[in-house]
């Protein structure tokens, strides 16, 4: 089908913005196209809560996470009659921890909106647009999902700082090969989970404020692990960050603790973390390469938890139009 040619509306009108100005000519061409938009999840290392507003308008929050080659993908088809359908897919259930909804909202937003923003444009964005929908959580699911690799974000008011971190291939082949990642197959919806958090902080809770100053600062102690490649320090950092989490309440981690406690006084293990809020979803095992593995698979099975594959994904969003002839 040939493109159908829009003449001009009178100049005090709103312009179209899915015509182009045809050249050598006072009138608009519109081409039937396709967006297509695909972004990562992510992993979450250390940090997580300190991201959140109700937080960090008062603390500086830090996160380390690591964008993974798990995506939503968002697909917006317009017609040549300019109507608009879009679809998702996506390769993780929501209530995984890993980030879901905030990599849904930067992928839609990009589809639609994305043309001339940068991915920082579209994760503030994604986070304003959940915000108008009632979510009290944070910024690093989207922030995570627009720029991709490992990230040092910090959270100071409104006001997003990120840093691409880059040891080596060596280390962050370690990270790979030893940070297992296992569905629970237990869903949650973190909205939920922070609403009793967030209560008691503005009620002045001292044990909730002093669980999320713990939390911010085993992200310093993860940086200078990774900054310095020390994989004793990785792990450490990741076992008190767990530890931390249990002080905000233990129920977070309640699914996982019982079983993988035992595995890690044992030395079958390195350390585990709870992935996003926590009472489900995906859990983080970290092993090292010298540690008997089976006997955490073991477990897996008996559970009924799933091995999620996985590997560092260094591109956030990846945008891609196509026109219709």
């Amino acid at each position: 089908m040939s493109p159908i040619a829009l003449r001009d509306k009178p100049p005090n009108q709103p312009l179209d913005l899915n015509a182009t100005l045809h050249e050598g000519g006072n009138y608009r061409v519109f081409m039937a196209k396709t967006v297509t938009v695909r972004v990562p999840v992510r992993i979450d290392l250390a940090g997580g809560w300190s991201d959140v507003p109700a937080f960090c308008s008062t603390h500086k929050g830090e996160v380390i996470n690591l964008a993974i080659n798990r995506y939503i993908t968002a697909e917006m088809h317009i017609d040549n009659e300019r109507r608009i359908s879009v679809n998702y897919s996506s390769d993780m259930p929501i209530g995984s921890g890993l980030g879901t909804s905030g990599a849904m909202n930067v992928a839609l937003l990009s589809a639609i909106t994305g043309e001339g923003r940068t991915p920082e444009e579209i994760a503030e964005l994604a986070f304003q647009f959940e915000a108008l929908l009632g979510n009290t959580g944070g910024r690093q699911d989207q922030w995570a999902s627009a720029l991709g690799g490992l990230q040092h974000l910090v959270f100071e008011g409104n006001d997003v700082t990120a840093t691409q971190l880059s040891p080596s291939s060596e280390f962050l082949s370690w990270i790979e090969r030893n940070l297992v990642l296992f569905d629970s197959g237990i869903s949650h919806v973190s909205g939920d989970l922070h609403q009793e958090v967030w209560k008691k902080f503005n009620d002045g809770d001292e044990d909730i404020r002093y669980a999320l100053e713990r939390i911010t600062h085993m992200t310093k102690e993860m940086l200078e692990s990774i900054e310095f490649e020390n994989k004793a320090g990785f792990a450490l950092s990741m076992y008190r960050g767990s530890w931390s989490v249990n002080l905000l309440g233990r129920e977070f981690n309640a699914p996982f603790e019982k079983y993988l406690k035992p595995l890690q006084f044992d030395d079958y293990i390195m350390a585990w973390k709870v992935m996003g809020a926590g009472a489900g979803g995906v859990v983080g095992v970290l092993l090292d390469d010298n540690l008997d593995r089976e006997v955490v698979y073991e477990l897996a099975k008996k559970q009924g938890w799933t091995e999620i594959e996985w590997a560092i994904e260094y591109q956030g969003i990846q945008r891609e139009v196509n026109l219709h002839e």
